[in-house]
């Protein structure tokens, strides 16, 4: 199958290439400047000139395509308003491309929607419009099911782990142990994240293409709900620093922006995930990972 990918040579993206390289499938990845067309390449992908804000070169894309994998996002913390609608954009012109063609359209989604209840395949997302979180786009996708888009939603963990290069959540919660000398975690350490490594996740996005319905939605998802005071002392064993709960209402000005979303209680189960797709992590855990370094001293790398 010829497949188009955003975001192939990102953190998610180049571990999911090898999957879909291995499954036998042609891979074409969307390519925003001359390094990221080598690093394609380098990889056996075909890079296609565009970005995630040229409309016309996505479309086109899709059109050449028999399928579509969407994984690039602005991720700018900073200005999340544009993250959000330049993926609400970009989902809108693939919909538009692959309504009524039969060709899969798999994107990228979370998992951390309902704080406080461990998320199912079932829930719905409950954002919706433009201007919530990555744009509604996932709600906007699966109503357009009934119009022929071949819709499948990856809901990935909010820590899609492994050595060599997140640039996600982790790493930020490292960030302010370092500058604060201490692993904090929020209140009591109760909220719980889920998690999955990178390559566990390539390995489910291959299987999501080859046999996912329209409307579904796929978890990646290999640990439901780890204990933040768990992942903090894990990273104060790591840093070799003192572990420290960390007030709510300071949590900001402890962590910065990501304060926000750590003192967050944000499970979620594959269940379905694993029974529908055939599908068992077999790669380290977060804890794991943590304690070999991967976020702390650089090594070992994948």
């Amino acid at each position: 199958m010829k497949v188009f990918v955003t975001g192939a040579s990102g953190w998610i993206g180049s571990a999911v290439v090898p999957e879909l390289l291995a499954a036998g499938h042609e891979v074409t990845g969307l390519a925003r400047s001359a390094d990221s067309a080598e690093r394609l390449r380098a990889a056996g992908v075909t890079p296609r000139e565009g970005s995630l804000d040229d409309p016309g070169a996505l479309s086109a894309a899709a059109h050449d395509a028999e399928a579509v994998i969407h994984l690039a996002n602005k991720h700018d913390w900073s200005n999340m308003a544009e993250s959000n609608r330049a993926e609400r954009a970009a989902v809108e012109t693939f919909a538009a491309a692959l309504e009524g063609t039969g060709k899969p359209f798999v994107f990228a989604s979370g998992a951390a929607f309902q704080p406080g209840t461990m998320v199912v395949e079932t829930d719905v997302n409950p954002a919706s419009g433009p201007e919530s979180p990555r744009g509604g786009a996932e709600r906007f996708a699966f109503d357009r099911v009934e119009h022929g888009l071949h819709a499948i939603a990856l809901r990935f963990a909010p820590t899609v782990h492994g050595a060599g290069g997140e640039h996600g959540f982790i790493p930020q919660i490292v960030a302010a142990a370092r500058r604060n000398g201490v692993a904090g975690y929020v209140g009591d350490g109760s909220s719980r994240w889920s998690a999955v490594h990178r390559r566990d996740a390539g390995a489910l996005v291959t299987k999501a293409l080859a046999s996912a319905p329209a409307g579904t939605a796929v978890h990646a998802v290999a640990e439901e709900g780890i204990a933040t005071r768990e992942i903090a002392e894990a990273i104060g064993v790591a840093l070799g620093i003192p572990t420290q709960s960390v007030a709510a209402d300071d949590a900001l000005e402890h962590f910065g922006w990501i304060g926000m979303f750590w003192r967050l209680d944000i499970p979620a189960s594959s269940a379905v995930t694993r029974e529908r797709f055939d599908w068992t992590p077999t790669n380290p855990t977060l804890l794991e990972d943590i304690a070999a370094g991967a976020y702390t001293d650089g090594s070992p790398t994948d």
